[in-house]
């Protein structure tokens, strides 16, 4: 493996890396005001279960921009030039930190939500997934924002 399939392979990382850990603090976020609700009213277990869960997405797409990466950049990177393995990296940085911040800020709507599941006896929920989706945009805008990238770089 050469250097600049080495950084590319590391951005690639990178943005799994940030959706693994905004998935993982969303999650924990969302699921340690679940405890609180379940401990009121063990009937929101489903609702709980649904809202802490959503953060989890920002790892999927920090894993498909590996894959890409793996599969589709690296073959075609050596006749990109010397500084497309930089450039990928800066791609998986800027596509890591969308998918961290997304999944942690994510869980922290879902967490209010959660946390009003009894007084609502549960109507919150819809509203509450609708509010996280618009959070849950920006780790798509990521993904997104990565292939095009990608493809301006013509890597993909």
């Amino acid at each position: 493996m050469t250097l600049i399939q080495a950084l590319a392979t590391f951005g690639g990382a990178m943005a799994l890396a940030g959706g693994l850990a905004g998935s993982a603090i969303g999650i924990a976020n969302a699921a340690s005001s679940g405890v609180a609700t379940l401990s009121e009213e063990p009937g929101q277990l489903r609702n709980v279960i649904v809202l802490a869960s959503l953060p989890m997405t920002q790892s999927f797409y920090g894993l498909i921009i590996l894959i890409i990466i793996l599969t589709v950049v690296l073959p075609k990177i050596a006749i990109a030039g010397a500084g497309a393995g930089i450039m990928v990296l800066g791609i998986g940085i800027m596509a890591g930190l969308a998918e961290l911040f997304s999944a942690i800020f994510q869980g922290s709507v879902c967490a209010s939500g959660i946390a009003l599941l009894p007084k609502t006896k549960g109507r919150i929920l819809t509203a509450s997934m609708m509010l996280a989706v618009f959070v849950e945009l920006i780790g798509v805008l990521g993904l997104v924002f990565t292939i095009m990238a990608l493809s301006i770089l013509k890597l993909m």
